[in-house]
């Protein structure tokens, strides 16, 4: 809820979705990172970065990742791309081409909160605009009061706003296990790969998005 500070001497007690041990995420990464690594850069407060990404105010190492492929290339790839005459998105492969798609596997189980139902963003006094808005200043703020108010909460659940109903997650590696996901990607295509990038392609396909065909 934009505007609302968080009422004082409240407990909050999140809603919770367990993530089994064993699940398989899929992400979307820069390829500077590994498919199973977090990333330890913190986003400017007010400026750029992702909806929950930390802050020099609670710096901690994360990772963005999803229960499909579709949904960790929708994430990252579809910010912003309007439909084109032809009604099709169109993903430059500049863009596109530094990241990869990998799939990895949690080790132990998590407790993320839970923020894909109304009764799971009232429990964090919030309601839709915390998952939706694109004023990531005040997103990246209310992250930071969750994590306070609840030591024991290991990430984020939500809905993607880019490919709903679907499911994104955050995990937070300062409150996870060590090691809590398998590094060895079950799958791995980079968007460099003229190949992996028509594989990625027919993934995006029923989305109406494409990028488009790398340069020789």
């Amino acid at each position: 809820m934009a505007g609302q500070l968080p009422p004082e001497g409240v407990e909050m007690a999140p809603l919770r979705h367990s993530l089994p041990a064993g699940t398989v995420l899929w992400r979307c990464h820069e390829e500077q990172f590994g498919a199973g690594e977090f990333n330890p850069n913190v986003a400017h407060e007010f400026f750029k970065g992702s909806r929950f990404d930390p802050t020099e105010k609670d710096p901690y190492p994360y990772l963005y990742a999803a229960l499909d492929p579709v949904t960790a290339l929708s994430e990252v790839l579809l910010r912003s791309v309007e439909f084109g005459d032809d009604g099709v998105r169109q993903i430059p492969w500049a863009q596109a081409s530094r990241y990869v798609l990998s799939a990895v596997r949690t080790t132990a189980d998590l407790s993320l909160a839970d923020l894909t139902t109304a009764e799971g963003l009232a429990a964090v006094w919030q309601d839709d605009w915390l998952i939706d808005t694109t004023e990531y200043a005040g997103t990246r703020y209310w992250v930071r009061v969750i994590r306070e108010r609840c030591t024991g909460v290991q990430g984020l659940w939500w809905t993607s706003k880019r490919c709903r109903p679907r499911p994104a997650l955050q995990l937070f590696q300062d409150r996870c296990p060590d090691a809590p996901l398998d590094r060895r990607p079950l799958e791995c295509l980079r968007l460099a790969s003229a190949d992996d990038v028509r594989r990625v392609n027919r993934l995006l396909a029923p989305l109406h998005a494409v990028v488009s065909a790398p340069q020789d």
